[in-house]
């Protein structure tokens, strides 16, 4: 059987922290942007450490396991 959990944790994660899809922070005219399908390199920074630490806090503190097959 495989561990699927850090694949499915980080794909998730990845999705939902993509500047610009959901939020964006810092946003162009605010701190926070929500559906503004623009980015820029300061927001991919900030959405880049938010990411490293949900995954080490769902990898490595929580320790989540999908194991699927036989």
């Amino acid at each position: 059987m495989s561990d699927w959990g850090p694949v499915f944790v980080a794909v998730m994660v990845f999705i939902l922290l993509s500047p610009g899809l959901l939020f964006q922070i810092p946003g162009k005219s605010r701190f926070v942007e929500f559906g503004s399908f623009q980015t820029s390199g300061v927001s991919i920074v900030v959405h880049a450490v938010i990411y490293f630490a949900l995954i080490a806090i769902f990898l490595l503190a929580v320790g989540i396991h999908m194991y699927l097959g036989s």
